[in-house]
């Protein structure tokens, strides 16, 4: 499963072995108000963006990019999926500190990271937002 994988590499980059999506049961991911969307490759999926759409603002739930497929784009086509398909003013996102390429992606379409605070995981995160004009 692309999250999974995807979450194993994200865990090492925060140094952690208690992470949350690591744990996420596939029931979970069925009873949710969130969207799923995702790249193919070869018949397999292999890139994820999930969305929480609010009346507010539309929140990047997550973002997961299979790592055979990492630096091929596939997480740009994502954010850029959500941003012209979403009907939002307000895009946010919420990412580990210390997950510098996630981090780097969001920033390259503009948003700012606004707030910072540790987790009850010992994670310290990371909020973005994005202000569509």
């Amino acid at each position: 499963m692309v999250f999974q994988v995807s979450y194993a590499v994200e865990a090492e980059l925060l140094e952690t072995t208690d992470f949350p999506p690591l744990k996420r049961t596939i029931s979970e991911f069925v009873d949710t108000s969130t969207e799923f969307y995702g790249c193919q490759k070869e018949g397999q999926i292999v890139a994820i963006v999930e969305i929480l759409k609010s009346e507010d603002a539309t929140h990047i739930q997550s973002l997961v990019v299979h790592p055979k497929h990492f630096r091929q784009g596939l997480g740009q086509q994502l954010v850029q999926y959500a941003l012209d398909n979403f009907d939002s003013i307000l895009f946010t996102v919420e990412t580990g500190l210390a997950n510098e390429p996630a981090i780097r992606l969001y920033e390259h379409f503009g948003f700012k990271q606004i707030f910072q605070w540790d987790t009850d995981h010992g994670i310290r995160k990371v909020k973005l937002e994005k202000v569509k004009n």
